[in-house]
């Protein structure tokens, strides 16, 4: 019983991680996907696209919230979140840089500050990771 109490403690850190940013994901794909129009309107991009990405980043939180919900985590499973993650901060800056995406200023700031909580999230994942060894 012992064993399974430090296994527990060792992952924990890393399964409060991978659980909130399961819940902000699945958060942001549900409204992308229930509310494109008016949040095409808001911040840019087109309710199509919009669409798209929340159906994306719904399936991504529930993969996110299955892989911290597994009595044992797998190592390489986190690993590609954290590469996803890590591409999705990049290319939300890259998009509001390139101004590709077509936001608005409101848009642009909400990128920029997703970007950085997707960040965030990677970071505390490997921090997690590490915490496992």
């Amino acid at each position: 019983m012992t064993h399974l109490s430090v296994t527990a403690d060792r992952t924990k850190f890393l399964r409060i991680a991978l659980a909130l940013d399961a819940v902000v994901t699945g958060v942001n794909g549900l409204v992308y996907l229930a509310a494109a129009g008016p949040t095409s309107d808001l911040l840019g991009p087109d309710a199509e696209l919009l669409r798209g990405i929340g159906a994306f980043l719904l399936v991504y939180g529930v993969a996110v919230g299955f892989l911290a919900s597994r009595g044992t985590i797998s190592q390489a499973g986190v690993k590609v979140m954290i590469a996803l993650n890590i591409i999705w901060t990049l290319g939300s800056i890259a998009a509001v840089v390139t101004g590709a995406a077509g936001f608005t200023t409101i848009g642009a700031v909400w990128a920029i500050a997703q970007a950085l909580v997707v960040g965030v999230f990677a970071e505390l994942q490997i921090m997690g990771l590490r915490r496992m060894r």
